[in-house]
């Protein structure tokens, strides 16, 4: 049996191949050859097919009794070290995986976000009978979110890209559930107390998604980032349908302002967990195996990683990046989102309450029934849009095709909704189009990270910036087009509308390729 054979048995791998020793001149020429052939870190070789792998051994059994036992195979499939680059792994092993458990901790997070916004527009009912408001007056009560949801995004983005996700979220978590536990002072207080604490949860929830979109692109690679946006944006709609069950239930039990405290409480503690049990990037993790850390790190991510590695600028090129119209589809498919999703998240459970008469308790639940359908959808047009790229199909044509749908369906479905004769209709129209709503997460959503890397943040933040000025038109709009035209139907027609011309355009100017930002503007 050779040396690198017996070796490569007795659990040690090499490095270089062991050559003769070379003749030196003078005394201690022996020694010299007898150090070096025992040194603890022998320079051997051991090939596999296709493979080199280089690990250190140990000359001594006690050292070696410290180190993890490799399994040496000739047939890569079986090598668990280093994964093949064109491998891709196996579903118990993704959904066992660290990067999973990041991600869903951002579920988490984005759950608590949705949650902690959708408690309002169950408590705006009673709150607005207590203090005689208008509906009117009640959608500017609702807007205040928003108010500081357009403040941050943009700072929030730029944040991101320079401190990673991790701290600016762990930040993001703590000041919105300060603000969310402090809801019933300030609505005890002042008009002026609430409109100002609810401001401070928007300019908090400002950071969530550029932050989400951040540690996604570090912790996955390209072929599996919609499916890991996918299982995020379910936390997200999760949030939505767990907000609106759950509030009405703590109301009942604990007063109106009993949901605002046990999210407030359930962030804070969500925070410490994720800064004791998450890594900002894979390679500082101590829990990743080695297998998975190869895989992350292997050349589907190094674009990302060298445009990682770049020195950030203190102030973005914006000319630059409104210059190009792949950035403005990306904006106006935000703004499109943001519409829909804020009219519906606000103004649903009054709507079933108004149109179809049905109490406070079950509007709620009929508003709920879409957000859990859209969480479950979530995931699997992620996996879809992955399968799709995998198969060869364009990351480019593969984004417009799942924008078209995440827009398209909805449009459809509410002029179903906008028609309905009955509840168990309306929720079923509802249900349809939220479902097909999250399509579009694994286009435009996924699309920033594609065009932009060195500026995704940034990127995301200007395009949130654009969604929330559309969710405030849509938000305080729904509630004047009410008052006005007498007809919650006509505006959801309207919105219909909105959807079919924002897919349009999304079509006409989106890529899913690199988008070179750094040359001036012509």
């Amino acid at each position: 049996m050779s040396v690198t054979t017996a070796m490569a048995f007795a659990g040690a791998t090499v490095a270089k191949p062991l050559l003769p020793p070379r003749k030196h001149s003078g005394s201690g020429s022996d020694s010299c050859r007898v150090a070096n052939f025992h040194s603890l870190k022998p320079n051997l070789t051991f090939r596999v097919p296709r493979k080199r792998i280089e690990f250190p051994i140990a000359s001594s059994p006690s050292l070696r009794r410290t180190l993890p036992l490799v399994r040496v195979s000739s047939n890569d499939a079986q090598f668990n070290s280093v994964p093949d680059e064109t491998q891709q792994p196996s579903f118990a092993e993704f959904i066992t995986s660290e990067r999973v458990k990041v991600v869903a901790m951002l579920a988490l997070a984005l759950a608590l976000c949705n949650a902690d916004r959708v408690v309002m527009s169950v408590a705006i009912v009673p709150l607005s009978l207590a203090n005689g408001w208008t509906r009117a007056f009640a959608g500017i009560v609702q807007s205040s979110f928003l108010w500081g949801y357009m403040l941050s995004p943009i700072a929030g983005g730029m944040l991101v890209d320079n401190y990673g996700g991790k701290v600016v979220m762990a930040w993001g978590v703590a000041l919105w559930s300060l603000a969310t536990f402090l809801t019933p002072w300030a609505a005890e207080s002042s008009l002026l107390a609430l409109l100002a604490v609810r401001t401070l949860l928007g300019i908090a929830e400002g950071v969530a998604l550029p932050s989400m979109n951040n540690m996604v692109a570090r912790w996955f690679p390209q072929t599996e980032r919609a499916r890991a946006v996918g299982i995020s944006m379910a936390g997200f709609q999760l949030g939505c349908a767990i907000g609106l069950t759950l509030a009405p239930i703590l109301m009942s039990q604990g007063g109106i302002f009993g949901p605002f405290v046990i999210f407030g409480l359930s962030g804070f503690l969500w925070v410490l967990v994720w800064l004791s049990a998450t890594s900002s990037t894979p390679d500082r993790s101590p829990q990743i195996s080695k297998y998975e850390l190869e895989y992350i790190l292997n050349k589907r991510q190094k674009s990302f990683m060298a445009e990682a590695a770049k020195p950030k600028k203190a102030i973005p090129p914006f000319g630059r990046l409104l210059s190009k119209m792949p950035t403005w589809s990306l904006i106006v498919a935000n703004a499109m989102h943001s519409w829909g999703f804020f009219v519906v998240l606000s103004w649903m459970p009054i709507y079933f309450n108004s149109v179809y008469h049905v109490d406070l308790r079950r509007a709620a639940w009929f508003s709920a029934v879409p957000w859990a359908v859209m969480a479950i959808m979530n995931f699997l047009a992620g996996l879809w849009s992955d399968m799709m790229i995998q198969s060869g199909t364009s990351v480019t044509l593969t984004r417009k095709v799942m924008q078209t749908i995440g827009f398209v369906g909805p449009g459809l479905c509410l002029i179903g909704l906008a028609t309905a004769k009955n509840p168990a209709i309306g929720s079923a129209w509802l249900t349809v189009a939220f479902g097909l709503k999250s399509f579009s997460h694994s286009g435009f959503l996924v699309n920033l990270q594609e065009i932009a890397p060195q500026y995704a943040g940034v990127l995301h933040g200007m395009s949130n910036t654009a969604g929330t000025l559309a969710a405030i038109v849509g938000t305080v709009g729904a509630g004047f087009f009410v008052e006005l035209v007498g007809s919650f139907p006509g505006f959801l027609l309207l919105t219909s509308l909105l959807y079919f011309l924002a897919a349009l355009f999304y079509c006409l100017y989106s890529t899913g390729e690199r988008v070179n930002f750094d040359d001036p503007v012509s």
